[in-house]
């Protein structure tokens, strides 16, 4: 049997691969180091340009609330109470004013089914600006009037529904009455 014996009193060993290695292995880590630092001061320079332009519309949104405080107090003295109050109720009139009745009724055109009737609508404004519809409708059978529920739900113009009330026909009125109130999503 043949025993391998080596009599040195340090045996040889491959280190060389082992260092090249880690030399090769240092090198990209110091460099993925500087692309970090890099990446960080780019970071920095460009939350500090965020920064100063916040600083910026913040102040000027100070600026521009302290203006309309200025011209609310005017407003809100009392010589100039019955110019407010007629503002105020010409706005108002102005909002129903914009409202469409072309547009409004092209749009209900589109998606009231061909055998419900459209017998009474009023327009109003909410207290955020929105236009509802209180419209009354009627047909001769309810699909008609649940199809039209549906289709004034799924519309992109209208949505939220809400049926207020309803008639059954009578003697002089041979409808289903349905008295709706609708959101309708027309711009002012």
């Amino acid at each position: 049997m043949k025993t391998a014996i080596n009599l040195a009193s340090q045996p040889f060993r491959r280190d060389r691969p082992m260092m090249v290695a880690s030399w090769a292995l240092g090198s990209v880590m110091v460099g993925l180091l500087g692309m970090l630092v890099w990446l960080i001061y780019a970071e920095r320079t460009e939350s500090a340009g965020t920064r100063a332009e916040i600083a910026r519309l913040q102040q000027e949104l100070a600026q521009l609330a302290k203006q309309q405080a200025a011209v609310d107090a005017s407003l809100r003295r009392p010589e100039n109470a019955q110019v407010l109050e007629r503002s105020l109720f010409l706005n108002a009139v102005l909002y129903r004013k914009g409202i469409s009745w072309t547009r409004l009724f092209e749009d209900l055109e589109k998606t009231v089914p061909y055998n419900v009737r459209l017998i009474a609508i009023r327009p109003w404004i909410d207290g955020r600006n929105q236009v509802k519809l209180e419209m009354t409708v009627g047909a001769e059978q309810t699909e008609p009037l649940l199809k039209l529920l549906i289709a004034l739900e799924k519309s992109k113009l209208f949505g939220e529904t809400a049926v207020t009330s309803r008639q059954p026909p009578s003697q002089n009125e041979p409808l289903f009455r349905y008295k709706l109130q609708v959101n309708y999503a027309q711009q002012l």
